[in-house]
Protein backbone atom coordinates (compact mmCIF):
# COMPACT_ATOMS: atom_id res chain seq x y z
CA UNK A 1 0.00 0.00 0.00
CA UNK A 2 2.78 2.46 0.93
CA UNK A 3 4.38 2.04 -2.52
CA UNK A 4 1.37 2.05 -4.37
CA UNK A 5 0.80 5.81 -2.35
CA UNK A 6 4.35 7.45 -3.37
CA UNK A 7 3.47 5.99 -7.26
CA UNK A 8 0.62 8.09 -6.85
CA UNK A 9 2.16 10.86 -5.59
CA UNK A 10 4.59 11.08 -8.56
CA UNK A 11 2.49 10.19 -11.04
CA UNK A 12 -1.25 11.79 -10.50
CA UNK A 13 0.36 15.17 -9.16
CA UNK A 14 -0.34 17.67 -12.43
CA UNK A 15 2.86 19.49 -13.61
CA UNK A 16 4.01 22.58 -12.79
CA UNK A 17 1.79 22.18 -9.70
CA UNK A 18 3.63 22.92 -6.19
CA UNK A 19 2.99 20.07 -4.26
CA UNK A 20 2.19 22.30 -0.95
CA UNK A 21 -0.53 23.61 -3.09
CA UNK A 22 -2.75 21.04 -4.31
CA UNK A 23 -5.58 20.36 -1.66
CA UNK A 24 -6.16 17.02 -2.98
CA UNK A 25 -2.96 15.22 -3.75
CA UNK A 26 -0.04 17.54 -2.59
CA UNK A 27 1.40 16.73 1.12
CA UNK A 28 -0.96 17.22 3.98
CA UNK A 29 -4.01 17.11 1.76
CA UNK A 30 -7.02 15.47 1.39
CA UNK A 31 -5.33 12.16 0.09
CA UNK A 32 -2.61 12.09 2.67
CA UNK A 33 -5.02 12.03 5.57
CA UNK A 34 -7.84 9.35 3.23
CA UNK A 35 -4.85 7.10 2.72
CA UNK A 36 -3.76 7.58 6.25
CA UNK A 37 -7.09 6.42 7.58
CA UNK A 38 -7.86 3.85 4.95
CA UNK A 39 -4.16 2.34 6.13
CA UNK A 40 -5.38 2.19 9.98
CA UNK A 41 -8.59 0.14 8.86
CA UNK A 42 -7.08 -2.22 6.77
CA UNK A 43 -4.31 -3.35 9.49
CA UNK A 44 -6.72 -2.97 12.34
CA UNK A 45 -10.98 -3.27 11.44
CA UNK A 46 -10.34 -6.74 11.88
CA UNK A 47 -10.38 -6.40 15.39
CA UNK A 48 -12.09 -2.76 15.77
CA UNK A 49 -15.44 -2.93 14.59
CA UNK A 50 -15.88 1.15 14.59
CA UNK A 51 -13.30 1.23 11.48
CA UNK A 52 -15.43 -0.57 9.20
CA UNK A 53 -16.86 3.01 7.93
CA UNK A 54 -16.88 4.97 4.80
CA UNK A 55 -16.58 8.59 5.91
CA UNK A 56 -12.77 9.42 6.70
CA UNK A 57 -13.79 11.52 9.52
CA UNK A 58 -14.89 8.87 11.16
CA UNK A 59 -12.24 6.56 10.28
CA UNK A 60 -9.97 8.94 12.21
CA UNK A 61 -12.43 9.04 15.38
CA UNK A 62 -13.02 5.29 15.82
CA UNK A 63 -8.22 4.88 15.31
CA UNK A 64 -7.97 7.42 17.82
CA UNK A 65 -10.87 5.43 20.37
CA UNK A 66 -9.06 2.64 19.94
CA UNK A 67 -5.96 4.03 21.03
CA UNK A 68 -4.36 3.34 17.17
CA UNK A 69 -3.83 7.02 16.34
CA UNK A 70 -2.68 9.70 19.25
CA UNK A 71 -5.86 12.41 19.39
CA UNK A 72 -3.40 15.30 19.14
CA UNK A 73 -2.13 13.52 15.19
CA UNK A 74 -6.34 12.49 14.85
CA UNK A 75 -7.00 16.11 15.33
CA UNK A 76 -4.35 17.52 12.75
CA UNK A 77 -5.46 15.12 10.33
CA UNK A 78 -8.81 15.54 10.54
CA UNK A 79 -8.38 19.54 10.51
CA UNK A 80 -6.50 18.94 7.38
CA UNK A 81 -9.08 17.25 5.64
CA UNK A 82 -11.67 19.51 6.67
CA UNK A 83 -9.76 22.13 5.52
CA UNK A 84 -8.24 21.09 2.25
CA UNK A 85 -12.51 19.75 1.61
CA UNK A 86 -13.47 23.39 2.31
CA UNK A 87 -11.08 25.20 -0.14
CA UNK A 88 -11.66 22.84 -2.66
CA UNK A 89 -16.15 23.72 -2.27
CA UNK A 90 -14.68 27.32 -1.84
CA UNK A 91 -13.18 27.60 -5.25
CA UNK A 92 -15.74 25.86 -6.83
CA UNK A 93 -17.96 28.48 -5.61
CA UNK A 94 -16.07 31.46 -5.82
CA UNK A 95 -15.19 30.48 -9.67
CA UNK A 96 -18.36 29.07 -11.05
CA UNK A 97 -16.73 26.08 -12.10
CA UNK A 98 -16.98 22.75 -10.93
CA UNK A 99 -14.59 21.14 -13.18
CA UNK A 100 -10.62 21.50 -13.84
CA UNK A 101 -7.81 21.13 -12.16
CA UNK A 102 -7.97 24.98 -10.51
CA UNK A 103 -10.61 23.13 -8.46
CA UNK A 104 -7.63 21.56 -6.63
CA UNK A 105 -5.45 24.04 -5.91
CA UNK A 106 -5.12 26.47 -3.51
CA UNK A 107 -4.77 30.00 -5.70
CA UNK A 108 -1.71 31.68 -6.12
CA UNK A 109 -3.99 35.02 -7.70
CA UNK A 110 -4.24 37.31 -4.72
CA UNK A 111 -8.07 38.36 -5.83
CA UNK A 112 -9.03 34.75 -6.27
CA UNK A 113 -7.31 33.71 -2.70
CA UNK A 114 -9.28 37.01 -1.33
CA UNK A 115 -12.25 35.87 -2.81
CA UNK A 116 -11.92 32.06 -1.88
CA UNK A 117 -11.12 33.37 2.06
CA UNK A 118 -14.46 35.21 1.70
CA UNK A 119 -16.07 32.09 0.78
CA UNK A 120 -14.95 29.86 4.01
CA UNK A 121 -15.52 32.73 6.72
CA UNK A 122 -12.65 34.81 6.39
CA UNK A 123 -12.58 38.93 6.74
CA UNK A 124 -12.48 41.15 3.44
CA UNK A 125 -8.36 41.45 2.85
CA UNK A 126 -6.81 38.18 4.81
CA UNK A 127 -6.19 35.68 1.60
CA UNK A 128 -3.10 35.84 3.07
CA UNK A 129 -4.03 34.36 6.03
CA UNK A 130 -5.62 31.83 4.58
CA UNK A 131 -2.65 31.05 2.41
CA UNK A 132 -0.72 30.97 5.55
CA UNK A 133 -3.20 28.96 7.50
CA UNK A 134 -3.08 26.04 4.82
CA UNK A 135 0.18 25.70 4.30
CA UNK A 136 0.73 25.44 8.42
CA UNK A 137 -2.33 22.91 8.57
CA UNK A 138 -0.95 20.17 5.45
CA UNK A 139 2.77 20.69 6.60
CA UNK A 140 1.40 19.54 10.46
CA UNK A 141 -0.83 16.77 8.68
CA UNK A 142 2.30 15.78 6.23
CA UNK A 143 4.32 15.20 9.18
CA UNK A 144 1.67 12.59 10.50
CA UNK A 145 1.34 11.06 7.94
CA UNK A 146 4.89 10.65 7.52
CA UNK A 147 5.42 9.36 10.55
CA UNK A 148 1.92 6.52 10.92
CA UNK A 149 1.51 6.26 7.15
CA UNK A 150 5.08 5.39 6.13
CA UNK A 151 6.44 4.86 9.75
Amino acid sequence: MRRIKARVEAERLPRGVNPARHLKLGRGGISDVEWTAQLLQLQHAHEVPALRTTGTLDALTAAVDADLLDAADGAVLADAWLLASRLRDANVLWTGRAAGSHTDVLPHDRQTLAGVARVVGYPAGSGGELEEDYLRTARRARAVVERVFYG
